[in-house]
């Protein structure tokens, strides 16, 4: 059997391509880059990329999320191909694989992200000549249903939410229309009470290695008008957590949150669902999930004629076109304004 250092061509189109390449490849040698391209698996890979790409590059909770996906479902079935043999008959027979399982649409378009993500960067490493991702039809995720409530059912939750300890997360979530991770973020230093409004400057995230304050999803922060109500709502939050400090005394995490754990610790989004959230819906009896709260900010907004590019920068959406995309079909009475309006402009 053949031992010692194995070869590695190069190519160029021409000598000076060439010699470009090779100082590259030797570089890379040196600095420990260099792997057995030949004989590499999918499996070996993704753990290099995962390890040299991803890790520190993405936010905590995304990484985990990424090498999650590649644990549980890309590597078990792909990733003892070979990478170079890797044929989109393999990919697309393993998205139909998933499908015959049982999982969801969306969940495989995540798959197909990550994978492709993934040979996307093989392909820029030269070590694949083709994104074989990108020669597959991935199944196009169902849109998620939404269920806002109307106003009459908004203002029952409300009234349903009044004294409980969170009220002031159920206003904010209505009337501003915030992320449940940008809610469980805020600080007191984000609210200026004298010119009622709510800055927003990060999201909390629950990664493995504990809460983790990151940006925002758009990238960047936004300012939120605060309605009456809400900063009524938050003064009478923070007597309340006041009087939970004094009450506590050397026992409480001062972290600055508005809304956190009886200690002063952050909530985690699944126990503020659980010990809040769930409770409160069994008072006020509708059907929703927590972000359904969000929904129903846009769609009050939107259904009384309020500017779409108002509402995306309330609710921090990167563009008009995703605002007017997830709820314009929610509004069938805005086809019957827009005609009103064309008849009244040539009338």
């Amino acid at each position: 059997m053949a031992t010692g250092p194995k070869r590695r061509t190069v190519y160029g189109k021409t000598r000076k391509e060439a010699a470009e390449k090779l100082t590259k490849a030797m570089t890379d040698r040196d600095g420990g880059l260099v792997f057995d391209a030949e004989n590499q698996t999918v499996g070996e890979y993704l753990q290099r990329w995962l390890d040299d790409s991803v890790r520190g590059s993405v936010k905590p909770v995304t990484f985990e999320n990424r090498a999650r996906v590649v644990r549980v479902h890309i590597s078990p079935a792909l990733g003892r191909i070979k990478l170079k043999a890797l044929a989109p008959a393999h990919v697309q027979g393993f998205y139909r694989a998933k499908l015959d399982e049982g999982l969801a649409s969306s969940s495989v378009h995540t798959i197909h992200s990550v994978l492709h993500t993934a040979l996307k960067r093989a392909v820029k490493l030269e070590l694949i000549p083709r994104n074989t991702a990108a020669a597959v039809d991935p199944p196009r995720p169902r849109p998620k249903e939404i269920r806002p409530l109307d106003a009459a059912q908004a203002k029952a939750l409300l009234s349903a939410a009044r004294g409980d300890r969170l009220e002031a997360v159920y206003v904010l979530a209505v009337t501003a229309g915030l992320r449940i991770s940008e809610l469980l973020a805020l600080k007191w230093e984000d609210v200026d009470f004298e010119r009622g409004v709510l800055h927003v400057r990060r999201t909390l995230s629950a990664a493995d290695s504990g809460p983790t304050f990151t940006t925002p999803k758009n990238g960047k922060g936004r300012s939120v008008k605060l309605t009456g109500q809400a900063i009524d709502a938050l003064k009478r939050h923070r007597a309340a957590q006041n009087e939970e400090r004094l009450r506590l005394g050397s026992m409480w995490e001062d972290w600055g949150l508005l809304f956190c754990a009886e200690r002063g610790a952050p909530w985690s989004r699944q126990s503020l669902t659980r010990c809040s959230f769930k409770p409160l819906l069994e008072r006020a009896d509708p059907d929703i999930r927590f972000h359904d709260l969000r929904h129903t900010c846009a769609t009050l907004l939107l259904s009384r004629g309020h500017h779409p590019k108002l509402v995306q920068e309330l609710l921090g959406h990167a563009s008009v076109a995703i605002t007017l995309d997830r709820y314009s079909h929610v509004l069938p009475g805005m086809s019957d304004q827009t005609a009103a309006a064309m008849e009244s402009a040539l009338s």
